[in-house]
Protein backbone atom coordinates (compact mmCIF):
# COMPACT_ATOMS: atom_id res chain seq x y z
CA UNK A 1 0.00 0.00 0.00
CA UNK A 2 0.96 3.65 -0.39
CA UNK A 3 2.92 5.01 2.57
CA UNK A 4 3.90 8.64 3.24
CA UNK A 5 6.00 9.53 6.30
CA UNK A 6 6.77 13.18 7.13
CA UNK A 7 9.70 14.34 9.26
CA UNK A 8 11.73 17.48 9.96
CA UNK A 9 9.26 19.55 11.95
CA UNK A 10 10.12 21.28 15.20
CA UNK A 11 10.34 24.58 17.05
CA UNK A 12 11.98 27.51 15.24
CA UNK A 13 12.22 31.26 15.85
CA UNK A 14 10.57 33.74 13.47
CA UNK A 15 12.83 34.27 10.46
CA UNK A 16 14.34 30.82 10.80
CA UNK A 17 14.31 27.83 8.44
CA UNK A 18 13.28 24.19 8.42
CA UNK A 19 13.33 21.46 5.78
CA UNK A 20 10.51 18.93 5.84
CA UNK A 21 10.87 15.49 4.28
CA UNK A 22 8.29 12.98 3.11
CA UNK A 23 9.55 9.44 2.52
CA UNK A 24 7.26 7.48 0.22
CA UNK A 25 6.69 3.92 -0.96
CA UNK A 26 4.05 1.84 -2.71
CA UNK A 27 3.69 3.83 -5.95
CA UNK A 28 5.69 5.21 -8.87
CA UNK A 29 7.07 8.37 -7.30
CA UNK A 30 9.01 9.82 -10.26
CA UNK A 31 5.90 10.46 -12.37
CA UNK A 32 3.49 11.33 -9.55
CA UNK A 33 2.12 14.71 -8.52
CA UNK A 34 2.93 15.46 -4.88
CA UNK A 35 1.71 18.17 -2.51
CA UNK A 36 2.17 19.74 0.90
CA UNK A 37 -0.76 21.04 2.94
CA UNK A 38 -1.04 22.34 6.51
CA UNK A 39 -3.56 22.72 9.31
CA UNK A 40 -3.11 25.50 11.87
CA UNK A 41 -4.81 25.45 15.29
CA UNK A 42 -8.50 26.23 14.91
CA UNK A 43 -8.33 26.35 11.12
CA UNK A 44 -9.10 24.05 8.23
CA UNK A 45 -6.64 22.36 5.92
CA UNK A 46 -4.70 24.76 3.65
CA UNK A 47 -2.91 23.78 0.46
CA UNK A 48 0.72 24.96 0.48
CA UNK A 49 2.58 23.66 -2.58
CA UNK A 50 2.60 21.00 -5.31
CA UNK A 51 5.10 19.55 -7.74
CA UNK A 52 4.37 17.72 -11.01
CA UNK A 53 7.58 15.92 -11.92
CA UNK A 54 6.54 14.70 -15.37
CA UNK A 55 5.99 18.26 -16.64
CA UNK A 56 8.58 19.95 -14.37
CA UNK A 57 6.02 22.32 -12.83
CA UNK A 58 5.80 23.64 -9.29
CA UNK A 59 2.95 25.56 -7.66
CA UNK A 60 2.74 27.63 -4.47
CA UNK A 61 0.03 29.22 -2.38
CA UNK A 62 0.34 33.01 -2.28
CA UNK A 63 1.24 33.09 1.41
CA UNK A 64 4.44 31.05 0.90
CA UNK A 65 5.68 32.33 -2.48
CA UNK A 66 9.30 33.44 -2.27
CA UNK A 67 9.81 31.70 1.08
CA UNK A 68 9.13 27.98 0.53
CA UNK A 69 10.56 25.64 -2.11
CA UNK A 70 9.18 22.21 -3.02
CA UNK A 71 11.50 19.60 -4.52
CA UNK A 72 12.02 15.85 -4.95
CA UNK A 73 14.79 13.29 -4.82
CA UNK A 74 13.52 10.63 -7.20
CA UNK A 75 16.31 8.18 -6.37
CA UNK A 76 15.06 8.18 -2.77
CA UNK A 77 11.33 8.59 -3.58
CA UNK A 78 11.34 11.53 -1.18
CA UNK A 79 9.51 14.87 -1.26
CA UNK A 80 10.93 17.98 0.44
CA UNK A 81 9.69 21.38 1.53
CA UNK A 82 12.39 23.95 2.28
CA UNK A 83 10.84 26.64 4.48
CA UNK A 84 12.69 29.94 4.92
CA UNK A 85 11.75 33.22 6.61
CA UNK A 86 9.25 31.42 8.80
CA UNK A 87 6.50 33.43 10.46
CA UNK A 88 4.36 32.67 13.53
CA UNK A 89 1.38 32.20 11.22
CA UNK A 90 3.21 29.27 9.59
CA UNK A 91 2.66 27.29 12.79
CA UNK A 92 0.71 24.18 11.79
CA UNK A 93 0.82 20.46 11.27
CA UNK A 94 2.27 19.89 7.81
CA UNK A 95 1.14 16.94 5.70
CA UNK A 96 2.43 15.50 2.45
CA UNK A 97 -0.01 14.01 -0.03
CA UNK A 98 0.00 12.05 -3.25
CA UNK A 99 -1.74 14.08 -5.94
CA UNK A 100 -2.59 17.74 -6.47
CA UNK A 101 -5.51 20.06 -5.73
CA UNK A 102 -8.15 20.75 -8.33
CA UNK A 103 -7.57 24.51 -7.97
CA UNK A 104 -4.31 24.16 -9.94
CA UNK A 105 -5.66 21.60 -12.40
CA UNK A 106 -4.97 18.46 -10.41
CA UNK A 107 -7.28 15.53 -9.82
CA UNK A 108 -7.32 15.68 -6.03
CA UNK A 109 -5.41 13.84 -3.32
CA UNK A 110 -5.04 10.06 -3.18
CA UNK A 111 -3.14 9.46 0.08
CA UNK A 112 -1.87 11.40 3.12
CA UNK A 113 0.94 11.11 5.62
CA UNK A 114 0.56 11.41 9.40
CA UNK A 115 1.88 14.98 9.55
CA UNK A 116 4.76 16.76 11.30
CA UNK A 117 4.38 19.71 13.70
CA UNK A 118 6.01 23.05 12.86
CA UNK A 119 5.96 25.71 15.58
CA UNK A 120 7.29 29.22 14.88
CA UNK A 121 7.64 31.22 18.09
CA UNK A 122 10.00 33.49 19.99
Amino acid sequence: EVQLVESGGGLVQPGGSLRLSCATSGFTFSTSAMSWARQAPGKGLEWVSSIYNHISNTYYADFVKGRFTISTDNAKSTLYLQMNELKPEDTAVYYCAQGGPREIGGTGYKSWGQGTQVTVSS
